[in-house]
């Protein structure tokens, strides 16, 4: 195991990002973030490519997740989940019960008319000193 024991735990907490679908980038303006447990995510990388299913452990100390459905036989008979490294999946949903978290990641439709209305006010602006400038005159 590397070097995750000399590292703080906040700094760590970095290494279990993943990135967004399509639609929750759209949502949130966001490419990745943090996965936490209850999350529901995809696997792009490895042995278990395109399963889904929700996060049930995080460790944080090896950078890994438990997902719903991700298990393997033993030798001696039973099932053991695999731990899926955070760097191969991909959020398809998010747990919204973390206020917190959602409070980094509030849903911006209106941004761009927002930026079209000081544009306006601007060319607004312009005319209307155009316009005294020619009265002075």
């Amino acid at each position: 195991m590397m070097f995750y024991n000399l590292i703080s735990k906040h700094k760590r907490d970095k290494f279990l990002g993943a990135n967004l679908s399509e639609n929750l980038r759209e949502q949130h303006s966001r490419r990745s973030m943090r996965v936490i447990k209850g999350d529901t995510v995809r696997i792009l990388r490895g042995e278990y490519v395109g399963i889904e299913g929700k996060v049930e452990k995080v460790n944080t100390v090896r950078s890994t997740l438990s997902i719903e459905g991700v298990q393997r036989e033993k030798i001696r008979g039973g099932n053991v989940k695999v731990q899926i490294h955070g760097s191969n999946v991909q959020i398809i949903s998010l747990n919204t019960d973390d206020e917190y978290r959602m409070k980094g990641t509030k849903k911006t439709k209106n941004k761009n008319r927002t930026v079209k209305k000081e544009k306006e006010t601007k060319k607004s602006i312009a005319k209307t000193t155009e316009i005294v400038k020619g009265e002075e005159m």
